[in-house]
């Protein structure tokens, strides 16, 4: 009978954990359940690299080699032919076939063997060997059985074809989904690296940790959690982000800092959105957003070679290079060349955008400004076509109340956004450094807070405080790391590149 639990109806499933539970308490009875005393000298991945020369380790080689490794892992797949039977033990490097021989393991170990089931996990001892068509193995002369599965696999020919099943039990996806694995173990060493790259002597950028719980939301427009601390009877926020603490730093002295941690929204569920997500948020003392754009450029396409090989990516069917320079493209620009309806005399024109987003079928808000309706009418008719790594720089004050305001373009801020297949990837700026500037903003944000705008800023006074100790010349920047993990692997949805993604609970 398979052990498909995507197939088997629930009967079937339950006869076959019954069966296996069985087998548990006969282990029990026997005093040999759950042991904790087998010790692994090796891990698989690594010894089929050490021997992946054929021509040099021969099958006669690797015999008089007589190398003797210790290993453990899962039973993926198990195949008795009379006194010979062959095995898949998987760790978390991969897996390699366990020959198993009646007359090398012993009549009871082997019989005891028989019985085992798939998923049930084993410690083997042996020699290395090479079989007839070349496979690396293991001659097993000790074998274990170290934990009891109670619950069959999916079929090993379909994995879990239920997508959400998937995402609720990762812990079994990671087991039959080879893709699933490569794809965390990709994310593991694209963090990895970007700690590596960032924190190298001719970057100097120190690693950081700031508050996840604050008395006040800040550094992003988002609607955050609220949560609620019984001692000091207090309500308090899941950060949206830590920007005003990093730059807090910056004030410091630190003039190089970056975390790599979650952030909280209390906002929509999609293929590009979960609830908590991860960043990499940075600040440069004496940077301007153009420095920052080359760091975030050369980050990126350095991750990219590092990690994969390759700069050339596809990525929801289109294929992406992130090796050429990015473009570099303003705003304004961008949305007059998608909506030729629109003149140049009309972008600051609150009146004319209203009317041209109304067109568009945007809803209008009373209280958005011009800048604010140039930003919808980008999202509707130009965000989506930005295949091609594409910096969008200059975006209007309005709709960035921590980005410094540009020398000679009053209204426009020196901020950029990294658009890569039509979604944001980062976003950057130089910092609002004027404190009385910084402070009026912010008066503004509460003014739309108390007009409705659940997502505007409070005020945050300590933060103006730090401002005016002195906050030197800053380029800050944010790149979803999330968003990078579904680029690099090329995983469509964002719960692909997330151990648990967020879901309802099970009825």
């Amino acid at each position: 009978m398979s052990e498909a639990t995507d197939t088997l109806p629930a009967v079937d499933e339950n006869k076959l954990i019954a069966e296996r539970r069985e087998k548990l308490a006969a282990l029990r009875e026997q005093g040999i359940a759950f042991p904790n005393d087998f010790k692994v000298d090796s891990f698989v991945g690594d010894l089929h690299e050490e021997f992946a020369d054929k021509d040099k380790y021969t099958a006669e080689v690797v015999e008089t080699a007589q190398r003797r490794v210790k290993v453990a892992g899962r039973i993926v797949l198990k195949r008795v032919q009379g006194k010979v039977s062959f095995a898949q033990l998987q760790d978390m490097t991969g897996r390699i076939q366990l020959f198993i021989h009646q007359g090398t393991l012993g009549e009871a170990a082997y019989e005891a063997f028989k019985g085992w089931d798939m998923g049930d996990i084993v410690g083997a001892e042996g020699v290395l060997m090479r079989t007839k068509t070349g496979e690396l193995s293991v001659r097993v002369d000790v074998l274990r059985l170290l934990t009891k599965s109670l619950r069959p696999l999916p079929d090993k020919h379909h994995g879990m074809a239920d997508v959400e099943q998937r995402y609720r039990q990762r812990y079994v996806d990671l087991i039959v989904t080879e893709e699933a694995r490569r794809t965390f173990m990709l994310r593991s060493r694209i963090i990895g690296y970007m700690r590596q790259w960032l924190e190298a002597p001719s970057r100097r950028f120190m690693e950081v940790e700031t508050p996840m719980m604050h008395v006040i939301p800040g550094g992003a427009t988002a609607k955050p959690f609220v949560t609620h601390h019984n001692a000091l009877d207090l309500d308090l926020y899941l950060r949206v982000a830590p920007e005003l603490y990093l730059k807090r730093l910056v004030v410091g002295g630190f003039d190089r800092v970056y975390e790599i941690n979650r952030n909280f929204r209390n906002e929509g569920v999609s293929t590009r959105h979960n609830p908590e997500f991860t960043m990499l948020e940075l600040y440069q003392a004496y940077a301007t957003y153009n420095e920052i754009m080359d760091l975030t450029e050369s980050v990126i396409r350095d991750t990219a070679q590092h990690v994969l090989g390759t700069t050339q990516l596809e990525w929801d069917g289109a294929r992406i290079d992130v090796g050429p320079a990015f473009r570099r493209w303003t705003m304004e620009d961008a949305v007059l060349e998608h909506n030729p309806e629109i003149s140049r005399e009309e972008l600051r024109d609150r009146a004319a955008m209203a009317a041209h987003a109304k067109r568009l079928g945007i809803h209008v808000k009373d209280g958005y400004g011009w800048g604010k309706l140039l930003l919808e009418i980008f999202e509707k008719t130009v965000e989506h076509t930005l295949i091609q790594p594409t910096f969008i720089i200059q975006h209007p004050v309005e709709v960035s109340p921590l980005a410094r305001e540009n020398d000679t373009d009053k209204g426009i801020t020196d901020r950029f956004e990294l658009f890569v297949g039509g979604k944001e990837i980062a976003n950057g700026f130089s910092e609002l450094n004027d404190p009385e500037d910084q402070a009026a903003r912010f008066k503004a944000q509460v003014e739309a807070k108390d007009a409705g705008d659940d997502e505007a800023m409070h005020f945050d006074a300590d933060y103006i405080r730090a401002l005016e100790v002195g906050l030197p010349p800053t380029g800050g920047l944010g790149i979803g790391i999330d968003r990078l993990v579904m680029l690099l692997t090329g995983s469509s949805s964002i719960r692909d590149v997330l151990l648990f993604p967020y879901m309802r609970p099970e009825a």
